[in-house]
């Protein structure tokens, strides 16, 4: 054990990441030689006066940059970086771009920090469909794709309809999956240095992919029915942003459903100010929610994006997004230049999944397989506080006390679970703890899975910590 205490009060930036950046200069110093065991986190966080949750990331964060390694009831212990395999050796950039998960997930854990469409066997449907498309498009699946067939628009059309609005098919753009469609509307309608709204908890994927455009981000504040409309106006009018990016229906992770008085007040707050919208309806359209859509109560400055990815099937990369009147084409190329261009076996998989009433069935049968997991999950964390919707394939749970969602996160990793903790869901740093992680669970492929996983999970509740001493 050594007696090495690290200086924090250099540098700039949150603290854990000073923690981490002084760490990897002691051991480049030799400071902190090859070999030696970094202090328990408990004891560090007591010596230099943080919480053990910023210890925790700190550590995360240097294992993740492959200069330490962890054994459980040993500790971490400094790698001789000669012997770190290069593909561990992540830079800053990569681990600020890349959130909280671990970048190439363990095949031996269980799988509760993903919401892809669980496997029901509709691999074999879509392999049905691609052999078709094979013996039919031979030149078509072998090129670019220079023009795109009127199917592949009108599937959209028909995936995107929901609570009594339907969109018109000239404004449709089939796209890579939602969150292309997402970047293509921001990459569109808004130049570097403009300012794009998040809420505080969002999927953070496109506000990381937005401030690698250049575009600066913002966050408004929320409540449990959803952004609060009197902050985004007090945005609109003190930071003047270019668009809004919103989850209104089954928000992503907090479970929030907008009531329809704060849609429509959104809507004419964004109207006031020349607010440009994107809907993120991919949980949305599996909730058989009817309160109206904002694309339905403000269509001439929203962007509804959806896909096929959490109800369907994540690898075909499905994705449309209904735009406002004239601004298809502009989506379409602004998509073409970002993603390199659509392809052709794809979007045609995803048309006729969608056209011969395959995709909507898959999600039918989906949201009653999510059904019987949610009852488990409920079943299995009864006590304990989280939101849940009978349709989603995930649950916001808050811990009790003494546990934070960091230390949280390591602990079930410890113990073969990985979770999302909070920080993986944050647009922007800021001080407001939740003390939440979500679980995931339309990737376990059986019950006994799933409940194996969810005990895992109780037991850590209960014991409070105190069995998990801070080894990575």
């Amino acid at each position: 054990m050594t007696n090495w205490l690290p200086d924090i009060s250099r540098g700039s930036g949150p603290v854990y990441l000073r923690l981490a950046d002084s760490i990897e200069s002691a051991i480049s110093s030799g400071a902190l030689p090859a070999g030696s065991k970094l202090p328990p986190q408990r004891n560090l966080a007591y010596d230099i006066g943080v919480t053990i949750g910023t210890i925790g990331r700190a550590y995360a964060l240097v294992h993740e940059r492959g200069l330490v390694a962890g054994e459980v009831g040993r500790g971490t212990y400094v790698l001789n970086r000669s012997e770190t395999p290069p593909g561990e050796q992540i830079d800053p950039l990569t681990v600020s771009l890349g959130g909280t998960r671990i970048q190439d997930a363990p095949a031996n854990k269980i799988r509760f920090d993903t919401t892809a469409a669980p496997d029901l066997g509709q691999g074999k449907v879509i392999a049905g469909i691609l052999a078709e498309i094979g013996e039919q498009h031979l030149a078509e699946i072998s090129s670019y794709s220079r023009s795109f067939p009127r199917n592949w628009f009108e599937a959209g059309r028909l995936w995107l309809a929901r609570s009594g609005w339907t969109p018109e098919v000239e404004n449709i753009v089939p796209t890579l999956g939602a969150h292309a469609a997402a970047i293509s509307v921001i990459a569109a309608v808004s130049a570097p240095g403009d300012k794009i709204v998040f809420e505080d908890l969002t999927y953070t994927q496109v506000s990381r992919s937005a401030r690698l455009l250049g575009r600066r981000t913002l966050t408004v504040d929320s409540d449990e029915l959803g952004v609060i409309p009197e902050d985004f106006e007090r945005l609109c009018q003190q930071q003047h942003p270019k668009i809004a990016f919103l989850m209104p229906t089954v928000h992503n992770p907090t479970l929030a459903i907008m009531p329809y008085e704060r849609r429509a007040a959104i809507a004419a707050i964004a109207r006031k100010h020349s607010v440009w919208l994107i809907e993120d309806d991919l949980y949305g359209g599996m909730a058989d929610d009817d309160t109206p859509l904002l694309a339905s109560i403000a269509p001439d400055r929203t962007f509804l994006v959806n896909g096929l990815s959490k109800s369907v099937a994540a690898g075909v990369r499905g994705g449309w997004v209904a735009c406002p009147p004239h601004f298809a084409q502009r989506i379409k190329v602004t998509h073409r230049m970002i993603t390199g261009g659509l392809p052709f076996i794809l979007a045609e998989t995803c048309a006729r999944l969608v056209e011969s009433g395959m995709a909507h069935e898959i999600r039918k049968a989906s949201v009653e397989e999510l059904s019987r997991r949610v009852r488990l999950a409920r079943e299995q964390l009864q006590g304990f506080d989280f939101e849940s919707h009978i349709h989603a394939p995930f649950l916001w749970l808050k811990l009790p006390e003494p546990w934070m969602s960091g230390t949280f996160k390591n602990a079930a990793f410890r113990d073969g679970v990985l979770v999302d903790d909070e920080d993986e869901f944050k647009s922007a740093r800021g001080e407001r703890p939740y003390h939440r992680v979500r679980i995931g669970f339309s990737s376990p492929k059986t019950g006994q899975e799933l409940i194996s996983g969810l005990m895992i999970l109780r037991r850590l509740l209960e014991n409070g910590g105190s069995a998990y001493d801070g080894e990575i």
